[in-house]
């Protein structure tokens, strides 16, 4: 089987790298294209549906992708330390590739508002974890000012190195299908992905890898939706809380992809992401965190505005691991405790 060497050096004519950056990777990318025939047949009219599943990245979310090149760049210009703001996967990423290329990781969260999953991983890579009370808005203008003063990369999405690696994630989704899809679903916190990847689909275009262009379908959370509502969303709330982001901070980009693409923002409830989460599991087997199963929940919320005959790809961002406590609390398993060590009864419980 042929080794795959990671993001950089597979796409490496199509990134801002030369002989002189030092490679940090954990060979991310290559993740799959999954087909849901769960989904499209619930859409019905021959709509193929499938499911880019960055939860595979080695990290477990699509973050891997713009961290790679964000964390080489800093390397190559001699940086020893990098910074974040996270809601949890930028920062378990920052920390992992920062950790690989023997720089320090400090990294600000909300106090409270992290996914379990997510701050065993940043710890145990060996971030410098501050928490502040305050949220992910109120991190990042700190994390801002603190790389404008003092000898450290920022390496949220404000960072231009990040996007030029999660482009890739388009280049893969073409690769796969030899063309690009009709509609790409996307959830949408601070809008870097779904900038990232319709800048992506555009470089594709004009070297003829693809013939079209999808229309870009980015879904926000209900309770944490600026881009829907046309202003910031001062206390944004919602459980999937990778995209519990209230003024994000790609909006521009975001705007001129609605714009260019013919797509649109819209609103998912939390019932609806749970909903759409549940039937990822249990329908496709593919377990994804609540903000990924956005993506889902908007296609099946608006699966009358899709073409007949269509493919769609929805982005699953993040791993069902890096939040397991709404897993545990929002599911339709039966769960059988208290039984006896008995051959008999175990087989009673499960019908037979």
């Amino acid at each position: 089987m042929q080794d795959w060497p990671g993001l950089i050096e597979a796409y490496r004519r199509w990134l801002p790298v030369s002989e002189r950056t030092p490679v940090i990777t954990l060979r991310e990318g290559s993740t799959p294209l999954i087909p849901a025939p769960v989904i499209a047949e619930r859409i019905g009219r021959g709509v193929k549906v499938y499911l880019k599943y960055d939860g595979l990245n080695p990290t477990g979310s699509f973050k891997d992708r713009g961290m790679t090149m964000a964390i080489s760049k800093a390397k190559e210009a001699g940086s020893e330390a990098v910074i974040c703001a996270s809601t949890g996967n930028t920062s378990a990423a920052a920390a992992a590739y920062a950790r690989r290329g023997g720089m320090r990781a400090f990294v600000l969260i909300p106090d409270g508002y992290v996914a379990q999953g997510k701050l065993a991983q940043a710890l145990l890579y060996g971030a410098e974890v501050i928490a502040i009370q305050g949220n992910f808005d109120k991190a990042l203008a700190i994390v801002q000012e603190v790389a404008n003063k003092y000898p450290v990369t920022l390496v949220n999405s404000v960072n231009p190195y990040r996007l030029q690696g999660q482009k890739t994630a388009a280049f893969e989704v073409v690769d796969a299908l030899g063309e690009a899809p009709d509609w790409l679903c996307i959830p949408v916190g601070n809008a870097g992905n779904i900038s990232a990847y319709w800048m992506g689909f555009n470089e594709y275009l004009k070297e003829g890898h693809c013939r079209k262009l999808p229309r870009m379908m980015g879904f926000q959370a209900a309770g944490s939706a600026p881009l829907v509502l046309g202003h910031t969303v001062e206390q944004p709330d919602t459980i999937a809380t990778a995209i519990r982001i209230g003024n994000p901070v790609n909006r521009e980009k975001a705007l001129n992809v609605r714009s260019e693409s013919g797509g649109n923002f819209m609103a998912v409830t939390d019932a609806e992401i749970i909903d759409a989460y549940k039937l990822l599991g249990s329908g496709e087997g593919v377990f994804c965190e609540p903000a990924s199963a956005a993506s889902v929940a908007g296609l099946l919320k608006h699966h009358q505005e899709v073409p007949q005959g269509a493919t769609v790809v929805c982005v699953l961002t993040g791993n069902g691991l890096k939040d397991p406590t709404t897993a545990i609390e929002n599911n339709d398993a039966r769960f059988h405790t208290g039984l006896e060590a008995d051959t008999a009864k175990v087989a009673e419980v499960m019908g037979f």
